[in-house]
């Protein structure tokens, strides 16, 4: 086992299943857990702060990032670019803390594909029917955008090969306890290995 080193916990799941939820109740219960700041390419809005909120940054330099490959994964959303910063992430863990990335299901996928050693975790809800219950309760959005988050969850619900832990929201409290469970539980047998993260940071400097 590698010691100062933490663990990258890749934590996604279907729009509308909960992820915020479970996971302010993780920053509350577990300590030496980090929080990836994301880049973005949108403007930045009232009361934000740059490095705090996200790093934002213009398309020219989001694409540098890209070139250079800066990014654990990255996704454009209505003509702006979020994405992963390697280096922000790989200090994060070189100071001895798990890091927790809670994203898309396709981001997770590309961060699995860079980094294997990545923890991924896959919340998902006790059915359809009951995350469509959800989605209508939040009352933000029409029945066809309602029908387009439940057929793009039920697609990403086809890739739970890609995960090591699937975690049923049929309890948010309950929830929250199996993925910290899951947190700690590694804490044991790490996975990263100190040279693989530095041999990563070097290829991501050049």
């Amino acid at each position: 086992m590698e010691s100062g080193v933490g663990n990258l916990i890749v934590f996604t799941g279907p729009s509308g299943v909960g992820k915020g939820t479970i996971v302010r109740e993780l920053f509350k219960e577990v300590d030496k857990l980090g929080f990836s700041v994301s880049v973005t390419t949108r403007e930045k809005r009232a009361g934000e702060e740059d490095g705090k909120n996200y790093f934002f940054r213009t398309h020219e330099e989001f694409d540098e990032l890209i070139e250079k490959d800066r990014l654990l994964e990255w996704a454009e959303f209505v003509g702006n670019k979020y994405g992963t910063p390697k280096d922000f992430v790989f200090e994060k863990l070189k100071s001895g803390n798990d890091v927790l990335l809670e994203i898309e299901v396709q981001g997770a996928i590309q961060v699995k594909e860079k980094f294997p050693d990545a923890v991924m975790i896959f919340l998902v809800p006790p059915s359809l029917n009951e995350l469509e219950a959800r989605l209508r309760k939040r009352n933000t959005e029409t029945d066809e955008k309602i029908k387009l988050r439940l057929a793009k969850a039920k697609e990403e619900m086809q890739h739970t090969e890609f995960f090591e832990y699937i975690v049923i929201n049929d309890d948010a409290m309950r929830a929250a306890k199996d993925v910290k469970n899951v947190i700690l539980s590694l804490r044991g047998k790490k996975k990263i290995k100190l040279d693989l993260l530095e041999e990563m940071l070097t290829e991501s400097e050049a």
